[in-house]
C-alpha cells in the first residue's frame, strides 16, 4: 500500500492548516493591538518571555526598512511559489509542512497589504520578545521558521522534498 495521499486529501491538509495559521496569527495581532500599548513590556513567563507591540516596516531583525512593498511583492511570490509546488507534494506530513509554511507567508502578507500606512506599505505587527535582544516576532514569523528547520532536518535525514 503506498503512503501517498490523493490530491483533495493533500489539497485539504494543506488549506486546513494554511487557514489555521492565518486564523491564529490575525486573531492574535488584533488581541496584541486591542491591549498592548506599543513601546511597553508585558511579561508572560518573566524576563523568558514577554510581549512589546511593534509595527514593522521590515524584514527579519529589522533588515531593509523603509522598502515595505519589496517585501509585500516577495511575499505574494512566496504563496504563490507555495501553491505552485505544493502539487508536486506526495504525503501527509509535507502537505501539513506546506501548509504552515503558507499560512505564515500570508499571516503576514496581510499585515502589509492591510495595516497602516497601507498598501503595499503596511506594517506587520510583532509582539513575541525571548530574551539576548532577539527580534521581536509574530505567530507567522514562527510558522515560517519553525518550517524552515524542520525541512532542514528532514532534509539532512535523507526525507526529499514533499515525498
Amino acid at each position: 500500500m503506498s503512503s501517498k495521499l490523493a490530491l483533495p486529501r493533500r489539497v485539504l491538509w494543506l488549506t486546513i492548516f494554511t487557514a489555521l495559521v492565518v486564523l491564529v496569527d490575525q486573531i492574535s495581532k488584533a488581541v496584541v493591538l486591542a491591549n498592548l500599548q506599543p513601546g511597553r513590556y508585558y511579561d508572560v513567563l518573566g524576563p523568558v518571555l514577554r510581549w512589546y507591540l511593534v509595527r514593522n516596516d521590515s524584514a527579519a531583525f529589522s533588515l531593509g526598512g523603509g522598502v515595505t512593498w519589496i517585501f509585500t511583492a516577495f511575499s505574494a511570490i512566496a504563496a504563490l511559489a507555495v501553491i505552485w509546488l505544493s502539487r508536486k507534494i506526495e504525503t501527509r506530513s509535507w502537505s501539513i509542512m506546506a501548509g504552515v509554511l503558507l499560512g505564515g507567508i500570508l499571516g503576514n502578507l496581510i499585515d502589509r497589504v492591510t495595516r497602516e500606512p497601507g498598501f503595499p506599505n503596511g506594517h506587520v505587527i510583532d509582539f513575541i520578545s525571548i530574551p539576548f535582544n532577539f527580534a521581536i516576532f509574530n505567530i507567522a514569523d514562527s510558522a515560517i521558521v519553525i518550517v524552515a528547520a524542520i525541512t532542514v532536518i528532514r532534509v539532512m535525514r535523507g526525507d526529499r522534498l514533499g515525498k
